[in-house]
């Protein structure tokens, strides 16, 4: 998991959408190979889950990767 600020440096919203307002960047991958086709939102330390959702593409992950979503890539709709 990373931590993304709780406030409009890390995140904006307009309407019932909530975008990331900053680069949301994880770890390097230190060995093997995944694909992220979903990503979720909680409250630090908790393992409650506010949001969830599919990615609209995968994302592949192996050694050397460092997975990362640019700014206004993460939006999500709240019904």
């Amino acid at each position: 998991p990373v931590t993304v600020a709780r406030s409009g440096a890390g995140w904006t919203v307009a309407g019932n959408t909530t975008s990331n307002a900053a680069l949301v960047q994880f770890p390097q991958c230190s060995s093997g190979t995944n694909t992220i086709t979903h990503v979720s939102i909680s409250p630090s330390a908790s393992s409650q889950i506010i949001a969830s959702g599919a990615l609209t593409s995968s994302l592949s992950v192996s050694t050397g990767i460092q997975p990362q979503f640019a700014i206004g890539a993460l939006s999500i709709v709240f019904d």
